[in-house]
């Protein structure tokens, strides 16, 4: 399963930056496939695993912020692994080109 989450604490001294580090430390603690991306994280695992983790992300960024909006996109096939790597993998190819442009 893959899950794209972002967190994004609400209200005027909420550091949007500092929360996103809180929850990357719990999302590294877990031991568990994951990718930064700009405005969120991907993490992969079973479910068992990932919304135990996603709920201590959210929990974490209520402690700074009074309001926090968190959403999330599961995307969950059977039998495939590496979702992280794979998907990305599979556009590319039939592109024919590496899309890992950053300018």
């Amino acid at each position: 399963m893959l899950v794209d989450l972002s967190i994004i604490p609400l209200g005027g001294e909420a550091d949007w930056t500092a929360q996103r580090a809180e929850a990357l430390k719990l999302v590294e603690a877990s031991g568990l496939a994951y990718q930064l991306t700009p405005s969120g994280l991907c993490i992969e695992g079973d479910w068992s695993a990932v919304m135990p983790l996603v709920q201590r992300c959210h929990e974490q960024a209520r402690k700074a912020s009074r309001h926090v909006v968190t959403t999330l996109r599961i995307e969950d096939k059977e039998g495939v692994k590496d979702h992280l790597t794979r998907n990305v993998l599979l556009v590319e190819e039939k592109v024919g080109e590496m899309l890992r442009k950053v300018k």
